[in-house]
This record gives structure tokens, C-alpha cells and sequence, in this order.
């Protein structure tokens, strides 16, 4: 089943003292480039949660916010510097000492030394939070691929119904074939009666120019390369693997075939059924734009 490339998901899990909050947003990409945006303390984070996206997404380009809040008052370690204080104690008793004035110093100057007591937030733990963040990417990502699932339901009904008028037009085009050459005859005949007068037409030698011309200006080829990717065609709306980069090349391959019939054909009954034709295949192409 075919999946679009356009999706928005969130997700949010309370657990273990932490909030977590994931938000994903979707949209078309030739490749599949994913950004994810985590606070600083859990940038470790960040491949993980690539490699997760990775697991059910082949295309397109991925935002992904990701908030780490703690549930509660963090926890916070006062740290005094021993060594620090007391080398500033000596340096300002000497420099009294050296000086000769009176040393009066107390506990609350010495405190507000740099460094001297240096508040310390408790480090991540990055595994616990990594547990709580895979369970909100993951309900996010459900969401997303809930969405594409859904765009791509409706991708599948537009191919299939271009698909089949494509298939009914080519049948047009071939039962024009038989015409072709009859037409062609008659054409020739005309025209080299107009040039010859009342001279005798040599019909053999005539016959002759026709099936050389028939030959080079044969679409039979085409039609049969055509129908044979509309076949393929079918197989790929119908793959659970990623096909929109197939989908696309093939679509290419098609306008190549339809174009050559246009140019050998040359009839007025079949250029209208050409351009009807590559109107259905444009129209495919902007729709697969948005195919994973």
C-alpha cells in the first residue's frame, strides 16, 4: 500500500520524574533527512531517536521537537571549594600582615568569593530518560504513520483511476492501428494522382512505399512497451516496500513511449488521444511528488 510522505504526529509520556513531549512534523523530500531538536543535557539522544524514525520511515523530510522537562523540584548539590577558601584566607591574612593593619574577615565575605561555593545541577541520566523519550517518539510516530497511511489510501485510488483511463485510451490508439495503413494508401494515391495526371498509378510499387513507410512510422512497439509499464505500474501501487522513486522513473518511461507514438502516428485521430494520455501521466507525476 502506497504511503505519503506528509504526516504530523505528537506524543507525551510522564514517567520516572520526567516530562516528555515529541512532535512531529512530515512533508515531501527526494531523500529522507531528519532534524531533531532536544535540549542540551540529552543531545546524546539525538542518534537514537534517528534510528528509531528510521525504522518505519524510507522518505521525506522529518522535523522532530523534542521537551525533557523534570516532574518535580530539580535536585541541585551545594559544592564548597575547601582548598579554594582557604587559599584565600592566607592570601588577604598576609597581605594585612604586610600592610599592618587589622585582618577582619568573615564566613559571609569569604563566601562570596568566584568559586568559592558553586551550586551544581544533578547530572542526566540519560539512559531512564531515554526509556521515557522512546515511548512518546513512539506514539507520536504511530500518528504519523497513521496520517500517511491515510494520504497514501488516497494517492492509491487517483493512480489507479489514471491508470485505467490510460488503459482504455491506449486501447482507443490500438484499434486505430488496422486504420493507419489503409489511410496512408489512400494519401499516397491521391496525391500522386494529383502530380501524375491521367499516367497509370503502379499499384505494386506503390503497395511497396506503403509497407516501407508503415514499418518506420509502426507504433506497435510502444503500445506494447506502454501496457507492459501500466502493468508494472499496478505491481508497484500494490508493493509494501517504498516505490515513489520507482513510480516516478517509470512515469518517465511512459511519457518517452507516449511522445515516440505521437511523433510516428502523425494522425489526427490519435493526437488528441496522445495529449489525453500525457494530461493523465502530468498529473501522476505532481501526485507522486508526495509518495514515499
Amino acid at each position: 500500500m502506497l504511503k505519503s510522505m506528509t504526516g504530523f504526529g505528537s506524543g507525551k509520556v510522564v514517567e520516572a520524574g520526567l516530562k516528555v513531549s515529541v512532535e512531529i512534523r512530515a512533508v515531501n523530500h527526494r531523500f529522507c533527512e531528519i532534524m531533531v531538536r532536544v535540549p542540551r543535557p540529552y543531545m546524546p539522544l539525538e542518534e537514537r531517536i534517528k534510528e528509531e524514525v528510521l525504522k518505519r520511515v524510507a522518505r521525506g523530510h522529518l522535523d522532530i521537537f523534542v521537551n525533557i522537562e523534570a516532574d518535580g523540584e530539580k535536585k541541585r548539590n551545594v559544592k564548597l571549594d575547601k582548598d579554594l577558601v582557604i587559599a584565600y584566607y592566607s592570601c588577604l591574612r598576609e597581605l594585612a600582615e604586610m600592610l599592618n593593619i587589622d585582618f577582619q574577615l568573615s564566613v559571609n565575605q569569604l563566601a562570596q568569593f568566584p568559586d568559592v561555593i558553586v551550586v551544581e545541577e544533578q547530572e542526566e541520566d540519560l539512559e531512564k530518560a531515554w526509556i521515557v523519550v522512546q515511548k512518546a517518539l513512539n506514539e507520536a510516530m504511530q500518528q504519523v504513520v497513521s496520517m500517511r497511511l491515510r494520504e497514501g489510501k488516497k494517492l492509491y485510488e487517483d493512480f489507479v483511476e489514471r491508470k485505467t483511463r490510460i488503459s482504455k485510451i491506449l486501447a482507443g490508439i490500438e484499434q486505430r492501428m488496422p486504420v493507419l495503413g489503409e489511410e496512408l494508401m489512400d494519401r499516397l494515391r491521391s496525391r500522386l494522382q494529383t502530380m501524375l495526371g491521367d499516367a497509370e498509378i503502379d499499384e505494386t510499387r506503390l503497395l511497396s512505399e506503403v509497407v516501407l513507410y508503415a514499418e518506420r512510422s509502426s507504433i506497435a512497439e510502444e503500445i506494447v512497451r506502454l501496457s507492459s509499464h501500466l502493468e508494472q505500474l499496478t505491481e508497484m501501487l500494490n508493493s509494501m516496500e517504498p516505490v515513489g522513486r520507482r513510480i516516478e522513473f517509470l512515469i518517465q518511461e511512459m511519457n518517452r513511449e507516449i511522445n515516440t507514438i505521437g511523433t510516428k502516428a502523425a494522425d489526427l485521430v490519435i493526437s488528441p488521444l496522445v495529449i489525453e494520455v500525457k494530461s493523465e501521466l502530468e498529473k501522476m507525476r505532481e501526485q507522486v511528488q508526495n509518495v514515499e
